[in-house]
Order: C-alpha cells, then structure tokens, then sequence
C-alpha cells in the first residue's frame, strides 16, 4: 500500500544536526496520519506521499521547512518571585504572551539570581537538521482516527 491523504505511516525517526550527531530518535516506531493534519512537519509528509513499507530516506531540513527561524521575541525573562515554585531549567509552562494572545508552551532556558529566562521558540528553531526515515507499515486510518486528526492504537495516541 503506497502513502497517501488518510494513511498511517508507521516510521522510524532519527534526528541530527548538520554535523550527524544524533539529537532524537524513536525508541518506538512513530504512527503518522497523514494528509495534512499536523502530525509532522510537511516536509517529512511530501517525502513519504508515494512511498511503500521498506521505504528509506535522509531529508535535510533548512529552519524554513524544519521548526523555522528564532524568534528572539519569544524569548522572555520574568522575575523568579513570579513563577511556579518546583520549575526547574528545561521544564516547560504555558504563558500567554500578551492580551488575548493563544497560549504558547515556553521551556525555562535558564534561571540567573532572581531572573527566570524563558524560551517559546521550538528547541530545534533555526538549525539545519538531517532527518533519517524509516517506513515500517502503511495502512489505511480508521474513520474515527480521521476525525480525532491522529492515529490509534499501537505506535499511536492513545485514550
């Protein structure tokens, strides 16, 4: 069965940066419906369109069609008397970045004396990325996997 719009691709995924060292990878294959629903980035979804089980390729990722560019206006400082005790360097929070904005997840990039520097951007913003494919199973999704927008089951999200 070949990949295309309302299919589950079950992958592999290994991540590096430009000079290959290994930044991710799946312990687990990665089920992917795919067909435009967010599950991944369009670049890996136009790769894998066409293809069958066994199917291998290297995709290198500029920031455009990667996680993009930084956005240094992502990057926020508030006062440590202002924040959740028990966050450490790493964790992530939900902040809404000014009225009315979306909620956006920051990642505490540093804490310096009483100052907590936040970070919205994606971790993999702005980098040049080698992304290694591996198809393991195609298979048609189920309506309901459809509707939720992600696959089901094994290798999936579950409920």
């Amino acid at each position: 069965m070949k990949i295309t719009k309302d299919t589950i691709a079950t992958v592999d995924i290994k991540v590096a940066d430009k000079l290959g060292r290994v930044i991710e990878k799946t312990d687990e294959p990665m089920a992917l419906l795919i067909g435009g629903y967010g599950n991944t980035l369009p670049a890996i979804e136009a790769a894998l369109e066409g293809q069958e089980t066994g199917f291998q390729t290297t995709l290198q990722l500029t920031p455009e069609n990667g996680f993009g560019e930084r956005d240094e206006s992502l990057a926020l400082t508030i006062p440590k008397k202002d924040f959740p005790p028990g966050v450490k360097v790493g964790g992530q929070l939900e902040v809404r970045a000014g009225e009315g904005a979306e909620f956006r997840v920051f990642t505490v990039a540093k804490i310096k004396g009483d100052t907590v520097h936040l970070d919205g951007n994606h971790p993999l913003a702005g980098q040049h990325l080698q992304v290694s494919l591996k198809v393991r199973e195609v298979r048609a999704a189920t309506q309901e996997e459809i509707e939720h927008r992600h696959a089901h089951g094994a290798h999936g999200h579950h409920h």
